[in-house]
This record gives C-alpha cells, sequence and structure tokens, in this order.
C-alpha cells in the first residue's frame, strides 16, 4: 500500500467520514457507514486517475474557438448530435437522424466540458481521501480557469449549445450538456466545506454557480427545457437541484422536490415502472437506464431526513422504487431485455449506474449494490462517458 492510501485508511477512522446520509435507513451491515466501505473499495481507482490528472493542464472553451457559433469566444457552442446534412440539399438546412450521431458536428467544447467533469471530481476524491493538499490546488486551477478568470471563464448561460445548421442558432435541449457539470460543482462543495479550497476560488465559483442557477430557473432556454416530458426534463431537474444545494438557495431545492413527486414522476414513469417516452426513442435501452441514473440522483440529492423521495408514491403513475425495480434485472441480465435494441452503442452498455449504489442503500437491496460492483466504472466509449456524468460517488456519500 502507498503511502498516500495508507494515509486515506487512517483518516477514515475520523467520526466525521463515517456520517451515513439521513435518507439513508439504517440496517445495511457493511454498507452502515458507507463512506468508509465505499473508500477502501475506491481508493486504487480514485488515486490512479487523480495522479493522471496532476499532469493535466486547465482548458476551456475559450482554447477551442466555435466558428459556427453566433456567440462569442466566452460562449458555450455545440450542434445537434442526430442532424445530418440533406442528401437532397447539401449546402441547405440540416434533417433529422434520430439515434444517429454525426461525427462532423462541433463538439469540442462538450469534449472539454466532459474533460472537466472527469479531472475535477477525480481530484477532490483523492484529496478527500488523503488530504493531500496538491490534490485540491490542481482542482482549484480548473475551477478558476473555467469559471473566473476573466480569459478563460465560460459565461454561465447556454444560449447556444445544440444548434442545427441552417436551422437554430441555438436550443433549450443543449441544457442537457451542463448535467457535466453536476458532479463539479459537488466536488468544489465538499472540498470547500472541508477546507480544500481558498476563499477566492470557492466564492468565485460558487458565484458562477449561483448566475448559472438563475439562468437555468428564469430564462426562456432554462425553462423549456424544464417542461421537457423525457429524461431532459430529469436532467434540468438535477442540475437545478445540485446548483441549489451547491449555492444555498433553499427555494429552488424546495421547488425542485415538489417538481420531482408532482411532475417528473408521473409523467415519466408507467405503473410498471417504465419508461414510455424513452422506450419509444431508437435507443431505449440507453435511454432508460441515463433516465434512470438520473432520477435516482434526484432523489439522492433532494431526500434527507423529513422527505424520503426513493418511497415516495404518486398517487397516478409509477415510482421511482418501480422503475429500479423494473430496470434493474435488464442492468443484472441485458440479455432479458425484451424490447428493440439500440441503435448504437447496445454492446457497451450497462456501465456501473450511481443510482443503483444509492438505491441499494435507501432500499436495503444488497443485491443492487453488488450489481453495481460488478459494472465497468471507467467506460472509454466517448458516447458512453456522455451518458455517464457521476463518476465519483464518494463525493456524494461525504455530504
Amino acid at each position: 500500500m502507498d503511502p498516500i492510501t495508507r494515509r486515506a485508511f487512517v483518516l477514515l477512522s475520523a467520526p466525521a467520514a463515517l456520517a451515513r446520509h439521513p435518507a439513508f435507513p439504517s440496517g445495511m451491515g457493511a454498507w452502515e457507514h458507507p463512506f468508509e466501505q465505499l473508500a477502501r473499495e475506491e481508493s486504487g481507482r480514485i488515486f490512479r486517475r487523480a495522479r493522471i490528472v496532476l499532469a493535466e493542464e486547465p482548458r476551456t472553451i475559450t482554447s477551442a474557438p466555435a466558428k459556427r457559433s453566433a456567440g462569442g469566444l466566452h460562449d458555450y457552442f455545440s450542434e445537434g448530435d442526430y442532424w445530418w446534412p440533406d442528401p437532397k440539399n447539401p449546402t441547405g438546412p440540416y434533417i433529422r437522424r434520430d439515434g444517429e450521431s454525426n461525427p462532423d458536428n462541433f463538439v469540442a467544447h462538450r469534449e472539454l466540458l466532459i474533460r472537466l467533469s472527469m479531472q475535477v471530481p477525480a481530484l477532490a476524491a483523492a484529496w478527500l481521501m488523503s488530504k493531500e493538499q496538491r490534490f485540491a490546488d490542481h482542482a482549484g486551477a480548473h475551477l478558476k480557469a473555467w469559471f473566473i478568470a476573466p480569459e478563460t471563464r465560460m459565461k454561465p448561460s447556454l444560449e447556444y449549445a445544440q444548434a442545427i445548421h441552417g436551422i437554430d442558432t441555438g436550443r433549450s435541449i443543449g441544457i442537457i450538456d451542463t448535467l457535466h457539470l453536476v458532479e463539479v460543482a459537488q466536488a468544489a462543495r465538499v472540498m470547500e466545506r472541508n477546507g480544500g479550497l481558498g476563499k477566492e476560488i470557492g466564492e468565485g465559483t460558487r458565484a458562477w454557480f449561483r448566475s448559472y442557477l438563475g439562468w437555468l430557473v428564469n430564462s426562456d432556454r432554462g425553462q423549456q427545457e424544464r417542461d421537457q416530458r423525457n429524461n431532459h426534463g430529469s436532467c434540468w431537474l438535477l442540475q437545478a437541484a445540485a446548483f441549489a444545494i451547491y449555492t444555498g438557495d433553499d427555494a429552488v431545492r424546495g421547488e425542485c422536490r415538489r417538481r420531482l413527486k408532482d411532475v417528473i414522476l408521473p409523467q415519466q414513469v408507467a405503473s410498471d415502472g417504465s419508461f414510455p417516452l424513452e422506450l419509444a426513442r431508437t435507443k431505449p435501452y440507453s435511454y432508460s437506464l441515463f433516465n434512470l441514473d438520473v432520477l435516482g440522483m434526484n432523489a439522492y440529492v433532494l431526500s434527507d431526513a423529513s422527505h424520503s423521495l426513493w418511497t415516495y408514491k404518486p398517487p397516478d403513475g409509477g415510482s421511482l422504487e418501480a422503475a429500479f425495480q423494473f430496470m434493474t434485472p435488464f442492468v443484472a441480465d441485458k440479455k432479458a431485455w425484451p424490447y428493440r435494441h439500440d441503435v448504437e452503442y447496445f454492446d457497451d452498455l450497462p456501465v456501473r449506474q450511481p443510482s443503483l449504489l444509492f438505491a441499494g442503500m435507501a432500499y436495503r437491496r444488497p443485491d443492487y449494490i453488488q450489481i453495481w460492483r460488478q459494472l465497468n466504472p471507467d467506460p472509454t466509449v466517448p458516447e458512453i462517458i456522455r451518458n455517464h456524468p457521476i463518476r465519483q460517488p464518494l463525493l456524494w456519500i461525504n455530504r
């Protein structure tokens, strides 16, 4: 055992590290103290990744100018995945091919955002376990470049995301791209609360997320995305909830809790626990897994000692517990999937869905945790990485 990992295990004996999340019931045996258990299981993976990231310098969207963007250097830009040149009109507006990603569309900003979402949480998790300041300092350098430094920061809005050539300079559904900031915000929150970030980095990063949350809640694009009935609505909710917790906005957090109960679950979950809107897509398996993960994370971040979203049952429609009961058997055995196979990447799924871990603790289902253990925590296929935004569950256990 190397010195950093050995020191991490010593730190794990501190009482503060053993706190359970208040929404989880007791009686989980080895998972009674999930931080300790998870840290022991994840330590090798966490430190391997963090040491790699220490050698990676910050790069923000300003390092990749988007020539087709209607915005400026600091505006995030992406193009809709499923839009292609029209063979009948090659220079005209693009046409849609659902589920088929066009490799020639601009994705550099998204790739940089995903890069950030893999770097900062890994560094934060390594710092949380070891208290080696170099991990927190390097995470802070990335946060400063993205959210504070005038020369390199990203604007806290998404007016130009998922544009379509010849049709739209940006769309509300592009807000799903910043789902990858959810764990970045959690990493910053954990480091700041535990003394890892300096005042300038902590306050500056939090101010950026406060501005972005305001845009998410109040802008036309944000409200349009909020009202989407499929996984886009779920993803808006998780972002708003996580950013509200980070910035201390209890009003938004309370509204997110109400929306999950009164809108999202009744609209999206059938009585048998399936997601009809996701099953109707050309990637029904991928979208169902993705939506289950996002809904599970929503339940986790919005639950507390007074509110358990895990056990809530809407008057109409299905519950989150029914959704896990429906989908988990197909995570354990994909061959049993009775619906059509995805047009892309079906063979690359499933990967380690973080919501399975939290659902296993919430529902006292060790079998869920065992399934989670057996899955790949670090996929390498870019499209799978894109739909796997929570990679360091240790940061969420230590809330």
